[in-house]
């Protein structure tokens, strides 16, 4: 894996030299925040060699490099998940190269389904932690120390100080935010009412499919993190039985002015 990364890390930095200090993978509905980029240059994944391309709908599929303000920032119009086929190792292959392009702060965002009744359709969270369900693990496998250590210390996966500078910017927008623990789950199919019942139990605010991979890789390499998720449904006997993708993308949408400003001004301010 070495190899391909700096294969891939090499090719991007023919074309487009630049160097990014952040790292921003999009969500579902939650591609656009490349309109608060002044935009330099635009990859489609399908141009990148040993990069996956995105299957899923609402995930455009291109690295997008522009500034905000004076910080570089990288975008991933689309992530790439693991119910799509791929291994643990291809879903956060892209992690990898961000890094080693010269990124190191990420932020992650997803849309879940939400269990703290606190939470409504549209509510935006600030991942504090996450509990890791998916059934491949990403650093499984013979680990390479140029890239992390074996054993990875997990008791801050996602920034105290980035989550703080957060809910302050926040505060100033006058965006109403929450803090909560995600739990990821391999999905493609939505949860059962039990499954969400479970989710609760387990001490987790939302469940999705994505995020926790991404996380355990950027943090294997030391990339400060944060986490942000739109609640796109409620996991109650009311809202279960009409949920969709396209409601799910649409709830996001409807959400994204205020998760798209509570981006650009951390990239800014923090």
């Amino acid at each position: 894996m070495w190899e391909q990364v700096q294969e891939t890390v090499s090719f991007i930095q023919e074309r487009v030299n630049f160097t990014p200090e952040y790292g921003v993978i999009l969500g579902s509905g939650l591609g656009s925040f490349t309109s608060d980029m002044q935009v330099h240059f635009t990859l489609p994944y399908n141009e990148i060699p040993n990069f996956p391309v995105s299957t899923v709908q609402g995930h455009k599929g291109a690295l997008v490099f522009g500034t905000i303000g004076s910080k570089k920032v990288v975008a991933m119009q689309g992530r790439f998940h693991y119910y799509e086929g791929y291994s643990m190792t291809e879903v956060t292959f892209p992690v990898r190269v961000l890094k080693f392009l010269g990124v190191d702060k990420l932020i992650v965002s997803n849309a879940s389904g939400g269990v703290n009744p606190s939470y409504k359709v549209g509510s935006i969270v600030m991942i504090t932690d996450h509990i890791n369900m998916t059934p491949e693990h990403p650093l499984r496998g013979k680990n390479d120390e140029r890239f992390g250590p074996r054993f990875v210390n997990m008791s801050e996966p996602y920034s105290r100080k980035m989550i703080a500078k957060a809910t302050q910017i926040a505060e100033e927008l006058n965006i109403v935010t929450h803090e909560g623990i995600y739990l990821g789950l391999q999905g493609p199919t939505f949860e059962t009412l039990a499954e969400y019942k479970m989710v609760k139990i387990l001490g987790a605010d939302c469940v999705g499919m994505s995020t926790v991979p991404e996380v355990i890789v950027a943090r294997h390499m030391d990339l400060e993190t944060f986490g942000i998720s739109v609640i796109t449904d409620m996991g109650d006997a009311e809202s279960i039985g009409t949920i969709s993708h396209d409601e799910v993308l649409e709830a996001a949408k409807e959400a994204e002015p205020q998760v798209r400003s509570l981006i650009k001004e951390l990239i800014l301010n923090y």
